[in-house]
């Protein structure tokens, strides 16, 4: 499970991201931390952040990166990993896309803890009444005036990283105002439907690949293999056949030809007859005046 926390300070991200610890096994990868332990160790980044530190400078965004690619590549980050305070920038989130890419990693979700900010303000007013009322000494950075800024901060820089994993359908928002009890249980709940859905994805997988097996594919080339004989027989008896009307048809046509030819005399005799009966009823005709004359 490899996840993002988002949210303004006093969201309660550092409280969840120990409960998530211990629920998946995984490791919380703070860059503040991740870039002290490569300083001691004194991988060849580590010192580059080092030198880049002692000047006062802020660490640039290729050298967190490439401290949080050595990082994840570690044992213990094999399970998964929550990433506390990187990124905070649009830049940042696309750096981090393009790493987990090159080493064939996804980012499973980004948890947003929203606030009401105002009541945010009022809490920390309040702590540091109880504490100051107490006698305790209350930390520089934990006052009403540091969160204000620390807050507008959050505004302009990393609150934009809503919109970028919205867009990438990676964005679960959960209220951060419940009891952290209540907070823990909506994130388990989120978490638990991504990894059905996962599950869901790969059997739907595994099941495709299973019906391209050799096996299968055995199966279609025997299947094709009967099929085509009886298809090249069927279309051999259509061509026999075809080859054995033409002879017959042939047949029929000269007999029809040769009655035709018999039958051609007779209509000239017939023509030849006609002349000599309209020769003899002339005759008739001519001497039958003849015959009245002498009766008379």
């Amino acid at each position: 499970m490899r996840l993002i926390l988002l949210g303004p300070p006093g969201a309660g991200k550092g409280t969840q991201a120990h409960r998530l610890v211990e629920r998946y096994k995984i490791v919380q990868l703070s860059t503040g931390e991740m870039l002290r332990a490569a300083v001691a160790a004194g991988t060849p980044i580590g010192l580059k952040a080092k030198d880049i530190m002692a000047s006062g400078a802020l660490v640039p965004d290729e050298v967190v990166v490439g401290i949080i690619s050595d990082r994840i590549e570690l044992p213990d980050a094999a399970q998964g990993f929550i990433l506390d305070g990187f990124p905070r920038t649009v830049p940042q989130a696309e750096a981090l896309d393009e790493l987990l890419k090159q080493k064939g990693l996804k980012l499973d979700a980004v948890v947003e803890l929203r606030v009401n900010e105002s009541a945010l303000i009022q809490r920390v007013e309040t702590r540091v009444a109880q504490m100051m009322a107490r006698g305790e000494t209350v930390r520089v950075d934990d006052t009403p005036e540091v969160l204000t800024k620390r807050l507008a901060n959050y505004r302009a820089q990393t609150e934009p990283l809503v919109h970028y994993y919205s867009e990438r359908r990676k964005l679960m928002t959960v209220d951060g105002m419940m009891t952290i009890e209540e907070v823990t249980a909506e994130i388990a709940h989120l978490l638990a439907r991504i990894a059905a859905a996962e599950a869901r994805a790969a059997e739907k997988k595994a099941a495709g690949k299973k019906s391209k097996t050799p096996a299968a594919k055995k199966t279609v080339a025997k299947m094709t293999a009967k099929v085509a004989p009886q298809a090249a027989g069927k279309a051999k008896g259509k061509s026999s056949a075809a080859k054995a009307s033409k002879p017959k048809s042939a047949a029929k046509s000269a007999r029809k030809a040769s009655k035709a030819a018999k039958a051609k005399p007779a209509k000239k005799g017939a023509k030849k007859a006609a002349p000599k009966a309209s020769k003899k009823v002339a005759k008739k005709r001519a001497k039958a005046p003849k015959r009245l004359t002498k009766r008379r």
